[in-house]
């Protein structure tokens, strides 16, 4: 492939990407401004990326070893608060290679990531592997003396030693050696993984040739088509890329069955294309090295040993919760299809529903049954007005104010920032960045990230999060509307960044969402349910046109439907998570990723109708890093506590109820992972929660109780 150097747009400054020979290499310096200090983007390059890190490792490593090595007898403050105040250089440094790597990729940037991967994979080997540390860390956790320092401390210690403990601290010597040559090859293949999927997203598409190759497309969706036609520099009409933001509405809204198909299939089909993007060989490979790994542990599969820090605990429970809410998830589909395939009758065709039908004809189902019009409801949904919404709501229940801020650096001049202050007092609680449009070389999807988190083990430091989309960019001056679907997902990331912002710990691995992954989710799904609340709606969801707030009437309508489909984004989701979780039992028996999820879906009577939300070889979520692999379930998991938790809300008085918000955000949003978790709900809601929440919340059957 042919090299092809570029510049990129960081703020307002082009910045080459010729090496650098400076000595000051941008990237380790301290922060310096406003706030605390905020990332210079507008002194960064690629270029420097490299050789930053190559400074980063070295001191982080000499950091750990001066812990390691003292010769005084280990202490809380000599040992773990010294941890805690190590490699501030290299996370500033793996602060900025991340956004490079979510939201700024390219051709150049690739093999920094392939050689960087390893790298910093046998970094983490070298310190969850050193032995004099470790001892210290067991020192402490064993000490009677410990039962003298504050909880904070006490669960700080136990953090650590669970950490080390997991990552093979206790093994031998040749086992350290085989689980570290196991997590440098797998930190290897996560980015290729990435980057493979990462090229099929960037560079296929269907082409629109015709007039008629648009009909039943909402306007913007058109616009949005040609404008990728004409980024591209193709001679045709229009085009549709291949990520969720143009294939969803697509699928939708087309009246052209053909194209529909064509369409779904270049989105199913990433990451299985049999060509040099393919990922099947490199997944396959992940889930044997995964095998091995949780062998060396002492566990019976990767799922066993990766779920022993997480509320779960044992894959067992999570397989119970899916199973429980898969049936009545499936005998709803079951009577959507009916529906779906009688208005096809209807209309005079004999094609049985197939899963690029599906979004279309539940459309219309939608429109028979509930008299509602999913375009109808987008003209009052507006990106810029929801983010105001959202910033109303963090007031009303956390008293946060929103003040937009231009005088701090950006690395894309679509990025925006906000200062977050307490509304009372004036107190500044950290920065806020929003980076909500698609662009070639932006990962796919909705994320938050932490630039810094918030601590106060040598002072106050504010916390900087970001909120990151892949909305499609309406012509200029025109505002972009989204769909109802992309709202709630606009929710439920902003949750992430207030559960960011309100942390108020001393320790920062202590701090915002370093909680268990199966609860992480819990604050932003909550935050999902204050979209729906009339005070939203009527404050902020205003027509694009005439700023008329939605009529009420909608909104009944809105309300009376808003369990429809629950049986499809279910199933969806659900399949994905126990395709997850089989996988990882499974572990290294996966010859023919493809066939097992095929015979698996098979066994568990999957609609054929439907496909899971991420196939086995676009699965970024658990292939691309350890993080949600074995813990996809933790969506649905989450979503039992969230439904459980909002319901208290409305046993009180009603979704701004503030003596409950108050429990919320002193139980939850502002502890971090400074508590056990279960700990945490129960202080907040004084018992363990039940899932009749959630199965009313999606129009499911609650199963009635035997005493």
């Amino acid at each position: 492939m042919k090299k092809i150097i570029t510049a990129l747009m960081i703020g307002s400054t082009m910045l080459s990407v010729n090496a650098q020979g400076n000595p000051d290499n941008p990237l380790l310096k301290k922060w310096i401004g406003p706030y605390g200090g905020v990332p210079a983007f507008n002194e960064y390059n690629i270029s420097q990326i490299k050789p930053a890190f190559d400074v980063a490792i070295k001191e982080r490593l000499k950091e750990i070893e001066a812990i390691a090595n003292n010769s005084k007898a280990p202490t809380f403050e000599n040992t773990i608060a010294q941890m805690e105040r190590a490699g501030k250089d290299f996370k500033r440094v793996m602060t900025v290679y991340g956004i490079y790597s979510s939201n700024l990729n390219s051709t150049e940037f690739e093999p920094i990531v392939t050689e960087m991967a390893p790298i910093l994979a046998s970094l983490s080997n070298k310190i969850y592997q050193n032995k004099k540390l470790f001892e210290r860390i067991e020192k402490l956790y064993n000490s009677q003396e410990k039962s003298k320092l504050t909880k904070e401390q006490q669960r700080l210690i136990w953090l650590n030693y669970t950490n080390f403990v997991k990552e093979g601290a206790n093994l031998d010597v040749a086992s350290k050696e085989k689980v570290s040559e196991i997590n440098t090859k797998l930190a290897s293949l996560f980015s290729r993984f990435s980057q493979n999927l990462l090229a099929e997203e960037n560079n296929q598409y269907v082409i629109l040739r015709t007039e008629a190759d648009f009909d039943g497309l909402p306007e913007g969706l058109k616009k949005a088509a040609m404008a990728q036609a004409k980024e591209r520099k193709l001679d045709v009409l229009g085009c549709i890329g291949n990520t969720r933001s143009f294939v969803d509405p697509f699928l939708t809204f087309s009246t052209q069955r053909e194209l529909r198909e064509k369409v779904w299939k270049m989105f199913i089909n990433r990451g299985d294309n049999n060509d040099e993007f393919d990922n099947k060989a490199t997944l396959v490979e992940i889930l044997q090295l995964r095998a091995k790994k949780a062998k060396l542990m002492g566990f019976p599969t990767f799922a066993h040993w990766n779920l022993t820090n997480r509320m779960a605990k044992k894959p067992e429970r999570t397989l119970e919760l899916m199973e429980a809410v898969w049936e009545p998830a499936v005998a709803q589909v079951k009577k959507d299809v009916a529906a779906m395939q009688n208005i096809v009758i209807e209309g005079g065709a004999s094609f049985k529903i197939a899963p690029w039908d599906y979004r279309y004809y539940s459309e219309k189902v939608r429109k028979e049954k509930y008299d509602l019009d999913q375009n109808e409801v987008k003209q009052y949904l507006q990106l810029e007005k929801l983010r105001e919404g959202m910033f109303w709501v963090a007031g009303q229940l956390f008293d946060m104010k929103f003040t937009p801020v231009n005088n701090v650096p950006v690395y894309h001049p679509d990025v925006r920032v906000w200062e977050v202050s307490n509304m009372t007092s004036g107190k500044q609680i950290g920065l806020w960045y929003f980076d909500p449009y698609a662009r070639k070389g932006k990962r796919s999807g909705a994320w938050m990230n932490a630039y810094r988190n918030q601590q106060k083990l040598d002072g106050e430091v504010l916390t900087i999060v970001s909120n990151n989309s892949n909305f499609i960019k309406g012509a200029e001056g025109e505002p972009v509307l989204i769909s109802w679907t992309d709202a709630t997902t606009l929710f439920h990331e902003f949750g992430h960044a207030l559960h960011g912002l309100s942390s108020n710990v001393t320790y920062p691995t202590l701090a915002g969402t370093a909680v268990a992954r199966d609860y992480v989710e819990f604050p932003s799904q909550i935050l999902e349910r204050w979209l729906e609340t009339p005070e939203v709606l009527s404050k902020f969801a205003l027509h694009y046109k005439t700023n008329e707030p939605i009529p009420m009437a909608l909104v009944d309508r809105i309300e009376k439907a808003s369990t429809f489909n629950s049986g499809f984004s279910t199933v969806e989701t659900i399949s994905s998570s126990l395709i997850d979780m089989k996988l990882h039992l499974a572990g290294d028996t996966i010859i023919d990723p493809v066939a097992f999820e095929r015979e698996t879906l098979a066994k568990l009577h999957m609609p054929e109708e439907i496909v899971m939300r991420h196939r086995i070889p676009q699965f970024g979520h658990i292939f691309a890093s350890d993080g949600y692999a074995a813990g996809y379930y933790s969506y649905l998991w989450s979503d039992v506590i969230s439904a459980d938790a909002y319901e208290a809300f409305m046993e009180g008085d009603g979704p701004y109820d503030k003596k409950v918000a108050k429990r919320l955000f002193d139980n939850v949003f502002s502890v971090g992972n400074t508590t056990d978790q279960e700990e945490a709900y129960k202080a907040f809601r004084g018992r363990d929660p039940q899932t009749d929440a959630l199965m009313k919340s999606r129009g499911f059957v609650v199963s009635k109780k035997t005493e």
